[in-house]
């Protein structure tokens, strides 16, 4: 299965990259805990049942190492946002500079529901079963990112 898995891996990582972005948000982090959780995907193949999200077993990785990396849940905040020149160059600077930037003050939670949510697409029931949470509490995490989204946006 082994080579059944690197195969399904290799076109996640871009996603698994971004995932990890707004875990982290430093990207020299994001390559570090996308390949811890790339070797333990590979060394745990045997824990992923075929036929089930691959992403989302991929991202409970992601997510608990991040988690395991810092010392209490007060502590996994990421880094300050690296910024993108290309974005700058493309007229995108201040907009998705302040995105990141709300993302990066948002509790880990709250940004990984908001991850999968709006940029990865998976419905409420799929976040909560990737994430071992409620679906009530996907609902009332996402309404809290939403709500801090928009009262950034509001800012000067």
């Amino acid at each position: 299965m082994d080579a059944e898995l690197r195969t399904a891996l290799t076109p996640l990582l871009p996603r698994l990259r971004r995932f990890a972005m707004a875990m982290a948000g430093s990207l020299s982090e994001v390559d570090a805990l996308v390949q811890a959780a790339c070797e333990r995907a590979l060394r745990s193949d045997h824990e992923w049942l075929p036929g089930t999200r691959l992403d989302s077993w991929l991202y409970r990785i992601i997510r608990g190492i991040w988690v395991d990396r810092c010392t209490t849940p007060a502590d996994a905040t990421p880094a300050p946002v690296e910024h993108d020149p290309a974005s700058r160059r493309a007229g995108l600077g201040p907009t998705l500079e302040a995105v990141r930037r709300d993302l990066a003050t948002m509790p880990m939670e709250q940004r990984t529901i908001l991850l999968l949510v709006c940029a990865d697409g998976f419905t409420y029931k799929e976040t909560a079963e990737a994430l071992g949470i409620p679906t009530a509490s996907v609902i009332r995490h996402l309404a809290h990112a939403r709500l801090a989204l928009m009262s950034g946006a509001q800012d000067p």
